[in-house]
Parts: structure tokens; sequence; C-alpha cells
């Protein structure tokens, strides 16, 4: 294994990519400056690959009542409770960089209750921990406390999918000991 292999195991690399995935790609690289790892990681089979970027997307970036720095949050808090290295570091990067706070990316990753979050955030995060934690003591009284802190039923859904998304990717980041891309460390300090 190179010192940049995106896992552990050893798989195949499709090459050449098809065309549509190497644009996908060149569009990582000219946004991003890297091609995130967890994308390399699933590149060697592109109907995995397209499957779990089309997830990803639909969650983490169609419209939605919950702001982009809610959903990454959601993503570093799961990630927290389930020691995830690669998710911690890669979505703690974004909760600094769209959040313009790097102690709040620090501070969700170590102990999110720690944190300066306002009321809506709280409950948000407080359901997020509690159905990483233990998913099926979830009641109606759960649900109700989001939609007091001004969430929708729809916000109420959106959370539940983006926590157990970020629980799934979680166990195969664990399982294959993803590596996160150096470049994260250093992002929005």
């Amino acid at each position: 294994m190179t010192d940049d292999a995106p896992t552990a195991l050893d798989l195949p690399d499709v090459d050449p990519l098809p065309q549509a995935t190497q644009d996908y790609f060149d569009l990582c690289q000219d946004r991003l400056g890297m091609v995130p790892n967890v994308l390399r990681a699933y590149a060697f089979d592109i109907a995995k690959l397209d499957a779990f970027t089309a997830m990803y997307n639909d969650l983490m970036l169609a419209p939605s009542g919950l702001s982009k720095l809610e959903r990454e949050m959601i993503a570093v808090v799961v990630s927290s409770v389930n020691k995830c290295f690669y998710c911690l570091t890669a979505h703690g990067a974004a909760v600094r960089q769209l959040s313009g706070d790097p102690v709040l990316g620090e501070m969700l990753v170590m102990n999110w209750r720690a944190a300066d979050l306002d009321a809506r955030q709280t409950a948000m995060l407080a359901f997020t921990e509690k159905l990483t934690q233990d998913s099926a003591r979830i009641v109606e009284d759960d649900r109700q406390t989001l939609r007091d802190a001004g969430l929708t039923d729809r916000d109420i859904f959106d959370v539940a999918a983006v926590a157990a998304f970020f629980n799934m990717t979680n166990r195969v980041a664990s399982a294959i000991d993803m590596r996160p891309n150096a470049a994260y460390h250093a992002q929005a300090r």
C-alpha cells in the first residue's frame, strides 16, 4: 500500500475512468484542490461510486430546510459518536469553512454540547446523537422537541436521513481504514 492510498484495502483501479467520473473528479480537483479520498475509495466500482455520490449530493446539497452548515454539523456529531477519523477530519473542516469559526468545528468534533449553539441546533444535534447511539429509543417526544425548536416534519426527515447516511459511511470508513486527504487538516484554520 502507498502512503496516498485512500484505504487499507487493495482494490483495483478503474483505468481509464468513465468520462463522466473523470469529469466529476476534475470538478472536485478544481473546486476543492483535491479529489476526496472517499470518492477514490469507491472508484473501484463505478456503480457504487455513482450511488454514493447521488445520495451524498441529494442529502447534503439539495434544497432543504436545513442549511449546508447544519447538515455538516450533523455529520460531525454522528462521526464524533462513532469516532470516525475520516469523517471527523473532512466534515470538521467543512464546519470550520462554512461557519468561519475554527473553534466551532473543533468543539463539535470533541464535545458538541460545549459549543455555543442556538435552541434549534441544540435540539437537532441531541436528536442526532440519540439516533446514532440508540435509534430504537426515538419516540414522538423527540420529534416534538424538534418541532418546538422550529423544525418542520420535512426538516426532521432530513435530519434523520443525514444522520443515518453518516452512520453508514462512518462504518464503511472505519471498516476499510479510509484515510482523510492531508489537505483537510489545514483547511479553514
